[in-house]
């Protein structure tokens, strides 16, 4: 969602005469966009503050904006931010970058056309080509309370944007040459409730549908108890919409649940999800755990951990709990040992692990249509439908030979697998012989994983 929001700030900004570039140092003015989910990444954010401060000493004429997660929506909880971080010229809501070119110069006077926009999120430069892929926000802010998310406190109440709006942004990005989407909202499934005639997420999908030039659509994060039968057969229905649904369940136990103030129960997550398999059969559903929350028992996290090994979800993305100033659970003792959430939060990867190399296996010697995004180390990198990660390389000696397959669709078939990536060759040619291990990057879990990669490919 910060890309999205990223993306959007950046293009505002380019109208007014501002380019893009990747070098902070010769920024005139640059935007940071946080986040707050966690304690880390808001560390992280305030680190990156604290190194702009040389810059503005240097550059008395620079700009510095922050927007973002670490930015409250109430006007009063702006205040303190300044006192904290007085190299900053503006903290601005994120659905408001109009407040930032207003304080920027009047036009005439300056901007030049060759003065450079610096627009990230900790630390990361968002260029001004958009790519394969783009973020679409189609629901900002959450109704929910759960009592460890500080969400609703730094992004304010659900706000939804018409299908036309939506709609409209979307062939702007094809035309720039995107071909996949991904819908998003901190509860996307609640999409639509608060607009005239209440048109929701399926009535979005068909919309998007209906554009040309758009191969795939995807959308996250979906709450379990808005998910409705009528979205779930929408994603059968429809081609371009990716056979993907993230449904966190966050515990395995009721009593965490509840103590979490989830809405719904085990039981009620399961009849849900065996729902989402037989209505969207070969679909993927992946999920958000979290381990060590106060009061959880040995016991209880059992019960976590027998769900995961009941559900046998593809893609489980695990965390331990840490608490945020002004949530609810940030009241209760925080009595679970560093060293035993670390402990679980292992368990869980290693069982996902193994689940996700038993997923894995059922791709090989399989033909995967892979909507290519970009070479990387020497590989052509892309996804499958269901979200799995799949490399391969130009096949030498055929009409392929050097083809440059960013931004389409391929068959590939899988030669080797991981339990994060699969390795192929394009459908149709010849086979390769395997060659040694070779780490490959896992975007999810910021690890190397082991792949049996071809020959061909090993060599370089």
């Amino acid at each position: 969602m910060n890309h999205a929001d990223s993306i959007r700030i950046g293009s505002a900004l380019e109208q007014t005469g501002y380019t893009f570039t990747e070098q902070v140092d010769n920024a005139d003015l640059i935007i940071l966009n946080t986040c707050s989910v966690r304690q880390r990444a808001e560390d992280s954010a305030q680190g990156k503050l604290g190194s702009l401060g040389p810059l503005k000493k240097k550059n008395k004429d620079l700009v510095v904006a922050v927007t973002g997660c670490m930015v409250p929506p109430q006007e009063e909880g702006k205040r303190p931010l300044y006192k904290r971080f007085p190299m900053v010229d503006l903290f601005f809501d994120t659905l408001d970058p109009q407040s930032l070119i207003e304080i920027l110069p009047e036009p005439g006077c300056a901007p030049e056309p060759e003065q450079a926009l610096s627009v990230g999120g900790t630390g990361l430069t968002i260029q001004s080509k958009i790519g394969v892929t783009a973020f679409v926000s189609v629901i900002h802010g959450c109704n929910y309370t759960c009592s460890y998310c500080i969400v609703p406190l730094r992004r304010g109440k659900e706000k939804s944007r018409t299908i036309d709006e939506i709609v409209t942004e979307i062939k702007g990005y094809v035309k720039r040459g995107v071909r996949e989407v991904t819908l998003l909202g901190q509860t996307i499934d609640a999409y639509g409730h608060d607009l005239p005639g209440r048109p929701d997420l399926a009535d979005l999908f068909y919309a998007v549908n209906q554009i040309e030039g758009l191969w795939r659509i995807r959308f996250l994060t979906s709450h379990p108890k808005m998910m409705s039968y009528k979205m779930i057969k929408s994603v059968a229905d429809l081609p371009k919409v990716c056979e993907y649904f993230n449904l966190p369940v966050q515990a395995g136990d009721n009593a965490i649940l509840k103590a979490m103030k989830r809405p719904y129960t085990v039981e009620f997550y399961e009849k849900l999800a065996a729902t989402v398999r037989e209505t969207v059969p070969g679909s993927a559903l992946s999920t958000d755990i979290i381990v060590g929350f106060p009061g959880e028992t040995d016991e209880q996290f059992q019960h976590t951990y027998e769900l995961l090994e009941r559900i046998r979800f593809n893609e489980v993305h695990v965390a331990a709990y840490s608490p945020r100033p002004g949530t609810l659970a940030n009241t209760y003792e925080d009595n679970v040992p560093l060293e035993v959430k670390r402990e679980r939060l292992q368990a869980v990867e290693r069982l996902q692990e193994g689940i996700a190399r038993s997923y894995s296996q059922e791709f090989l010697g399989k033909d995967v249509e892979v909507l290519v995004e970009t070479r990387e180390k020497g590989k052509w990198k892309g996804r499958s439908r269901t979200n799995k990660l799949v490399f391969f390389d130009n096949p030498t000696g055929t009409e392929y030979d050097g083809l440059d397959w960013t931004g389409k669709l391929v068959d590939v078939t899988i030669e080797t697998v991981g339990p994060w990536s699969l390795v192929g060759r394009v459908a149709g040619t010849p086979a390769v012989r395997k060659g040694r291990l070779l780490p490959v990057f896992n975007a999810e879990a910021d690890t190397a994983c082991e792949v049996d990669l071809p020959l061909s490919i090993a060599n370089k």
